[in-house]
């Protein structure tokens, strides 16, 4: 079972999420252990205190590195237990994609840092951090909303958290492509009709018409991520490309 340990200044904000829906119901049945960390509680004076103003000037307060550092250690034995892969939720990190959530969900163990204010100490980043992560090029007030993305993401990739496999390896990202529309009933809705493939029962038609509108759609909305899918012969075939025999 997978372990994620989230260290934040708002846990209560992290477990309101993370105790709903599938999340929720997959560390009820222990499909996997998440559990939030304050790092508060490592403050080491009365007040509670975990941030300070910047050296050299500037706006806001940055996170001092010994609360966080301290935190972090609680969570391991250092002379029994190997140390736990630490990603630090920044701006600064790379692009969250659905290859590396996979590489992530294969690991024992994974260890999330929220930063706030204008970040943390960088000096606690060189010490314990692995890698840093971003869910986009925008900024937020904190780490924790990045944190719960990144950690659903790892979650659904995990056995037991979904009911089938078909359940995640049908999205859009899992293999390079865009998921294809979906559809319930009515069969008619103002005015609008489900494609006749999809009534029709016959599933290899179903399956190809899917392939089509995923390789369709992604070309359309995500070109970036068509030039680097592979087409197949029976993908070229969906299309109406015409497949070069490979000479003997």
């Amino acid at each position: 079972m997978m372990k994620i340990d989230i260290m934040t200044l708002f846990p209560d904000m992290c477990e309101t999420v993370l105790n709903e829906s599938i999340i929720g119901r997959a560390r009820k049945s222990g499909a996997v252990n998440i559990a939030t960390h304050n790092i508060r509680d490592f403050a080491g004076n009365k007040h509670g205190k975990v941030d300070d103003t910047p050296y050299g000037g500037g706006m806001g307060m940055v996170m001092s590195p010994s609360p966080i550092y301290d935190c972090y250690n609680s969570l391991f034995d250092r002379k029994t237990e190997p140390k736990p892969h630490l990603i630090y939720m920044s701006p600064k990190g790379k692009t969250l994609t659905q290859e590396r959530v996979k590489e992530l969900s294969k690991l024992d163990r994974i260890v999330i840092l929220c930063g706030h204010y204008e970040g943390v100490d960088e000096r606690v980043i060189e010490e314990i951090v692995d890698e840093q992560i971003s869910v986009g090029d925008y900024v937020l007030t904190g780490g924790e909303l990045p944190a719960l993305v990144l950690s659903d993401a790892v979650c659904r990739m995990l056995p037991g958290v979904l009911s089938d496999q078909e359940c995640f390896t049908d999205e859009s990202h899992y293999n390079g492509l865009l998921e294809y529309p979906q559809y319930t009933k009515p069969a008619v809705w103002n005015e609008k009709e489900v494609p006749p493939v999809l009534l029709s029962g016959n599933h290899k038609e179903i399956n190809a018409y899917r392939k089509k509108m995923s390789l369709e759609i992604t070309k359309s909305l995500r070109p970036d991520m068509y030039e680097k899918y592979i087409l197949t012969d029976e993908d070229k075939k969906i299309l109406g490309i015409k497949v070069n025999k490979k000479k003997k």
